[in-house]
């Protein structure tokens, strides 16, 4: 039998059965649409967790450290001093605080910092300058604000700069406005304010306390025995017990957060993939089902054919192409779906971790191959014995079948 004769007999077969075959497909339908819905959806948050990172930022490392007594910028310096792996290491500190401009007012997180944190987070000043050295050393009163700050103040980052805030009842000047890029700007509606952490210290909350720690590796460092010796001269410095390490000190780098990322998406992709197999197998055994019941129901047809002078191998192959057409039609509804769903999705993740980037959902070719491969499977497997039981008829008891 030709290929276009058999597969024109099929799609007759087919529409013939048309409310049949779509109610049997739903179960491919929904385990193909549950996997393509998060393979995309989880390829997309990788993807957009990976921008927002920052891949330029791979030689950043971010340090968190619970001593017994506060994390001073004396421990930086002596951080950076013993393990050579760092070029810089500089250390933050935030609150909430009110800001007011000559017409609004709004709460705001303040960041101490010093120059160094623009450039370990790849941080650049869109309009006007970073503040320098000299105005950490000078607890000087100028402040940068970032971009989604400047626009809800003044309406464009270039009409906020020289303009005066107060901040706690004091006044700062604004010198520059800080790209919110993937690394910078707050989350959500919150704004962001640096200011020197000098002056942060001395006039907003009276401390010397550094709660967010940041280095910046040398070029070609191993970044994960930088991590470690990191962790090690912690728990010396602060000391720190053994067995209180993984309590106390967390020292992370972009890499090991993406294979964390990785590890607790695919626990979760594992879950929904192995859901969605038992839809499938169901699918597959109404597909069978379905399948024998067309045989009972053409035993004369396929007794006529036979003698006619079909071979049982014509026989066979017309119903396996019945069986994976309609695992196919199932697959292509379930793919749309899928890719429909991961949208559908894609805003509320995105809310829900904050993503600035928000999320696009990635359907890759080889998701799409592998999905073709497992409904094709699926139609040979679950198809194969009403075949083998059609071609198996005798023509002349079937022609005397009612």
């Amino acid at each position: 039998m030709r290929l276009m004769d058999l597969l024109r007999e099929t799609l007759s077969a087919l529409n013939a059965n048309r409310g049949r075959s779509l109610l049997t497909v739903l179960g491919i339908v929904i385990g193909i649409s549950a996997v393509i819905a998060m393979t995309a959806l989880i390829d997309g948050i990788k993807y957009s967790l990976v921008s927002s990172l920052g891949l330029n930022q791979s030689r950043m490392v971010m340090i968190y450290a619970w001593p017994d007594r506060e994390v001073t910028q004396q421990d930086l310096e002596m951080l950076q001093l013993s393990v050579p792996g760092y070029e810089l290491v500089t250390g933050i500190d935030s609150t909430m605080a009110r800001v007011n401009s000559a017409e609004k007012q709004f709460d705001a997180r303040i960041i101490g910092c010093t120059p160094d944190y623009f450039t370990v987070m790849g941080l650049k000043a869109s309009v006007g300058s970073l503040f320098t050295k000299s105005d950490v050393d000078d607890t000087s009163r100028n402040v940068l604000l970032d971009k989604l700050s400047a626009e809800k103040l003044f309406g464009s980052a270039d009409a906020s700069i020289g303009q005066v805030v107060r901040i706690n009842n004091d006044s700062y000047t604004i010198v520059g406005v800080v790209d919110s890029g993937p690394n910078g700007g707050g989350q959500g509606d919150t704004l962001l304010a640096y200011m020197p952490y000098s002056t942060y210290s001395a006039r907003l909350t009276g401390t010397k306390t550094i709660s967010q720690v940041f280095g910046y590796a040398r070029e070609n460092v191993d970044m994960k025995a930088l991590a470690d010796e990191t962790k090690s001269w912690l728990l010396d410095w602060f000391n720190i017990p053994s067995a209180q390490a993984e309590d106390r000190v967390t020292v992370m780098t972009l890499s090991s957060i993406i294979e964390q990322m990785n590890a607790t998406l695919m626990s979760f992709q594992v879950l929904v993939t192995a859901t969605a197999s038992i839809s499938l197998l169901v699918g597959g055994i109404g597909i069978m089902n379905m399948m024998l019941t067309n045989v009972t129901e053409r035993i004369r047809e396929i007794g006529l054919r036979k003698a006619l002078g079909a071979r049982a191998s014509d026989i066979t192959k017309q119903f396996l192409c019945e069986s994976i057409l309609i695992c196919i039609m199932g697959g292509v509804i379930g793919i749309a779906l899928g890719y429909a769903g991961a949208w559908g999705l894609a805003g509320s993740f995105g809310s829900m971790i904050q993503l600035e980037t928000g999320i696009t959902p990635i359907i890759t070719p080889n998701i799409v191959m592998i999905t073709s491969g497992i409904c094709i499977g699926i139609g040979l497997i679950f198809g194969y014995w009403p075949a083998r039981r059609a071609s198996k008829l005798n023509p002349v008891e079937s022609l005397r079948y009612q």
